[in-house]
């Protein structure tokens, strides 16, 4: 079997974590990596920092220390982070309805859905009939009466289905009623000016896209070569278009995944999806996280709303979307048996498609962040973050803490 020669691995690791270096470069030789980056924080300090590869495979351009990735689905954690935050300073409760801090949600029969059964994605919206266009994205205060009219697929609180797009719009619009704020300026202002991240919702102008990794692979042919990276329910659902899973995933219609990080999308919010984070900044927010938020003084009451397990069955919840079992709580996806990650039940963070992931193991205070530019296919446990993820733990199982 011919192996692809490893790039140079830049950045270092502390003593004691270079098994994250070894599976770091590993996944070049073995697991067809293009350019990434992995970034870790334990107990209050950075002791992992890597990146290699190239940034754009049509130029050859190397991935450089502050290479932005557009980390998809990854984003929803960033916008947990940022909800629990806005939480702690007694903007709003998860267990109030959303209604009664945007009274207009109230219509078609949403007027019980509380922030918790939202987060949870128990709202039964997990689609919106109106088509979503950059315009109508962009467009706050007329995105706001499309999400209000939007008649809920299943009566709230009683199903549990992957709100992918419209869980990140509705917070935004309840941030914005509680605060005057958007997930964007409020990360900005209040997360990642303090903690000096790199991690954005939405593009700022004054970054251009040539600091922006570019997106390889991910096509029908990759699923094909693996045809267990996706459940089979649903593949089939999303191919069928009177399903909730197609109508779900198939708004807004891009024509390919990376169309997100392209002009007409990038500088829109969509706290769902269009995060720009490095490895680095995710594994210093989620690290500050699982330190018990000690800079950004997050009230212990906002912060066991995220670890707190979710009511459900053992193993969780058929998904109405996945079609498989999981476990989400406060935006958040927690650990379940088709899916370890962390050290116990109090883990917590968000996958994006592709393969990127950030998380937060709170029983060893530590962060991970990790962002590839080579499509993955998997909703989780991609081969790499699975090899990066299995170092980390065999380093914290030795490490003094």
């Amino acid at each position: 079997m011919h192996l692809t020669p490893p790039p140079r691995i830049r950045g270092w690791v502390e003593s004691g974590f270079e098994p994250v270096r070894e599976a770091f470069q590993n996944n070049f030789i073995e697991h067809g990596e293009t350019g990434a980056a992995v970034a870790v924080h334990h107990a209050g300090r950075p002791v992992v920092d890597l990146w290699a590869g190239v940034r754009d495979p049509a130029t050859g351009a190397p991935w450089e220390s502050d290479t932005l990735a557009l980390v998809f689905s990854a984003t929803k954690g960033v916008t947990s982070l940022v909800l629990a935050h806005a939480h702690s300073r007694g903007l709003f409760e998860y267990d109030r309805p959303l209604a009664r801090y945007w009274p207009e949600f109230a219509r078609d029969g949403k007027g019980r859905v509380t922030v918790r059964e939202l987060l949870s994605h128990r709202a039964g919206l997990p689609y919106l009939d109106t088509e979503l266009t950059p315009d109508l994205l962009a467009d706050h205060d007329r995105l706001a009466e499309v999400l209000a009219d939007q008649a809920p697929a299943w009566e709230p609180g009683t199903r549990h289905g992957y709100h992918s797009v419209t869980i990140g719009l509705y917070v935004n619009e309840l941030l914005r009623r509680v605060d005057g704020r958007t997930v964007g300026a409020y990360l900005a202002e209040e997360l990642a000016g303090p903690l000096g991240l790199d991690l954005y919702v939405g593009l700022p102008d004054r970054i251009g896209p040539d600091r922006l990794a570019r997106l390889t692979g991910g096509s029908w042919r990759d699923l094909a070569a693996d045809p267990t990276a996706v459940p089979l329910g649903h593949v089939l659902a999303r191919c069928l278009p009177w399903t909730i899973a197609a109508r779900t995933f198939a708004n807004p219609p891009l024509r390919t995944a990376d169309e997100l990080a392209g002009p007409a999308y990038r500088s829109v919010e969509l706290p769902h999806g269009n995060g720009f984070a490095t490895a680095r900044s995710l594994a210093a927010l989620y690290g500050e996280f699982a330190q018990g938020a000690p800079m950004l003084g997050v009230r212990d009451e906002s912060l066991r709303a995220l670890e707190e397990q979710p009511v459900a069955p053992s193993g969780g919840e058929r998904d109405v979307n996945l079609k498989v079992r999981t476990r989400y709580s406060s935006g958040m996806w927690k650990p379940f048996p088709e899916w370890r990650f962390g050290t116990d039940g109090r883990a917590y963070g968000s996958p994006g498609a592709g393969g990127s992931f950030g998380f937060a193991d709170p029983a060893t205070g530590t962060g991970y962040g990790y962002v590839p530019n080579r499509m993955g296919l998997r909703i989780w446990n991609d081969p790499r973050d699975v090899a990066l993820r299995g170092a980390l733990d065999r380093c914290l199982a030795t490490a003094v803490p």
